[in-house]
């Protein structure tokens, strides 16, 4: 019966008319997500009239291609200019843009494509083996537990600040305070408004995060007259040339961090309303602390890139976890594929593979193609992309600052979100100037308001603060983003000082605690392993006679 209803669904997805509307969803997807402000959900939305008259299998197929190409096509813009064309792939500029600017641009994008290759096909593999176990961990989630996340998420703030932790927290406590302005939507109550209907109606994000990236990005670059005469390609540092072998064998190299980076943004993914940019951070986070260079991070360093591009293109499998097992969307985009499938009077639940499993087969395999399909389309617009760099300074500043400009006010259609762009790329321009960080900034804008709101929620439902610390995936993510917090102090300090060995095993054994609360059967036994593997590293040491181990891998006797 399964190999019958495989045989139906890839009947549907190989006809020649879905193939040929596949290609095309990706090649808009790519172009949608290299646009600075043009969202991936705006590419979906203005997809789905098309997919109308489609059958559901053709028409979902045709949405899932632009949704992996618009995953994968901001890649382009901020590895080639330093702007990310989506919030997902606001990550990928830390280390894409200095590889590119460092003369590897080629190297760069070749690790861009393979990575989200290959988190999507991790992802894929996820949806089709996991879809029914894995969409009941999302529905745990209530907003106890998601408060908790966000708290874990700001915690990267300490990581990314690198050397000046104090002008990191100052950035990212602006990112809140920004997120601030307008009306609560909890509450309904203006606040920081200032008597302006204008600042009522808040700052858009995707208008600040241009603002921060683009517009002081493109002010840095032709601050100097001479160097705004001149192209990228005439200083010696592009190559048209993209690196596939390369990147593939770098890949490799690290491919603990593309799986990582894809399991990240799978669990991301399933819980709903987190998103790709939420788990392009994260990604991007835990590679930086699992590094053994974490010095070469924000300067090129490949892993940089491998870790959240690989997350990204994985949020995707997740969210579709969610919503084909549950009904429930991830984000905006699996919220419009949501409606597609319900105007096709198909509602999804935790019997839609079993009641559909043809159009869930095609779903599984639309998904494997539009990845495989992602990469042949990007690496020949790729080619295109890279000739940019060819063009000067001061005429490539102007097209992609009105390029910035149609996209930001296009999402609202109000001169409020221009403003906004305008402004807040003076004050990244300053920023810049000063030497405080970015990156903590957008961190605090992305999931500012995502707390909050949680944490309204969480005391409107009950005032008891004690749920915070007796729900299991609440105390779990504390304990996580306690440890996360007093990672920059120890990886300056290890080697150095003798509580250093026991972070590990601290970290394993109260991990557990949350794991053995959960119950079933599963998770006690990742518990279990997690108290053996601390036990093992205490047991270890104790042999070695407590010798202190230096980060770079030398050994340093106390005494």
């Amino acid at each position: 019966m399964i190999i019958e209803n495989i045989a139906d669904a890839f009947a549907h997805i190989l006809h020649a008319k879905t193939l040929l509307l596949r290609a095309v969803g990706v090649a808009g997807g790519l172009i949608a997500g290299a646009i600075p402000g043009f969202t991936i959900a705006m590419a979906v939305v203005l997809t789905l009239p098309f997919t109308f008259s489609m059958p559901p299998e053709q028409g979902l197929a045709t949405m899932i291609s632009v949704f992996v190409g618009g995953l994968s096509g901001g890649l382009m813009a901020g590895v080639l200019t330093g702007i990310p064309g989506t919030p997902s792939s606001v990550a990928t500029t830390f280390d894409g843009f200095p590889m590119a600017r460092g003369g590897r641009p080629g190297l760069a994008l070749g690790l861009g494509v393979w990575s989200s290759f290959t988190g999507g096909m991790i992802s894929a593999v996820l949806l089709v083996t996991l879809a029914p176990q894995l969409a009941r961990v999302g529905l745990e989630f209530q907003p106890w537990d998601y408060f908790m996340l966000v708290m874990f998420a700001l915690t990267i703030t300490a990581s990314l600040a690198g050397a000046d932790l104090i002008k990191g927290l100052i950035a990212g406590a602006l990112g809140l305070l920004v997120r601030t302005v307008g009306e609560d939507e909890a509450a309904g109550i203006p606040r920081f408004d200032f008597g302006s209907e204008v600042l009522l109606q808040g700052f858009d994000f995707i208008a600040v995060l241009i603002g921060l990236f683009a517009f002081s990005q493109l002010l840095n670059d032709v601050r100097d007259p001479k160097a705004a005469r001149t192209s990228l390609s005439e200083k010696g540092t592009m190559d048209a040339r993209i690196e596939h072998w390369q990147a593939i064998k770098t890949l490799i190299k690290h491919w603990s961090v593309a799986l990582r980076g894809a399991l990240i943004g799978t669990f991301t993914g399933i819980l709903p309303g987190a998103g790709g940019s939420v788990a392009n951070i994260l990604a991007y986070d835990q590679a930086k602390k699992t590094s053994k260079n974490p010095k070469e991070f924000g300067k090129g360093s490949p892993e940089g890139i491998i870790a959240p591009e690989s997350s990204n293109n994985a949020t995707e499998g997740g969210a579709l976890i969610t919503m084909m097992a549950l009904g429930i969307p991830g984000d905006v985009t699996t919220a419009v594929m949501l409606g597609a499938l319900l105007i096709h009077d198909v509602v999804p639940s935790p019997s839609f593979i079993a009641e559909q499993p043809v159009l869930a087969y095609s779903i599984f395999i639309s998904f494997f193609l539009a990845t495989i399909m992602m990469v042949i389309v990007q690496s020949g617009m790729l080619r295109v992309f890279v000739l940019v760099t060819r063009v000067r300074m001061y005429i490539l500043t102007g097209v992609i600052l009105g390029f910035c400009g149609i996209g930001v006010f296009a999402i609202n259609n109000v001169d409020l979100d221009l403003w906004t762009l305008f402004w807040f790329g003076v004050l990244g321009f300053l920023m810049r100037h000063f030497g405080f960080p970015l990156a903590p900034m957008i961190l605090g804008v992305v999931l500012g308001n995502i707390a909050e709101l949680n944490l309204a929620r969480a005391l409107a439902i009950d005032s008891d603060l004690t749920h915070f610390v007796t729900r299991p995936w609440s105390l779990f993510f504390l304990i996580i983003a306690l440890f996360s917090a007093v990672f920059p102090w120890f990886q300056s300090v290890r080697g150095k000082q003798k509580w250093t060995l026991f972070y590990l095993p601290g970290v394993c054994f109260a991990a557990s605690v949350p794991l053995f609360m959960m119950g079933g059967i599963p998770r006690p036994i990742i518990a279990c392993v997690l108290i053996a593997v601390g036990l093992w590293v205490l047991y270890r040491r104790w042999r070695n006679g407590w010798v202190l181990e230096a980060y770079e891998g030398h050994e340093i006797k106390e005494g």
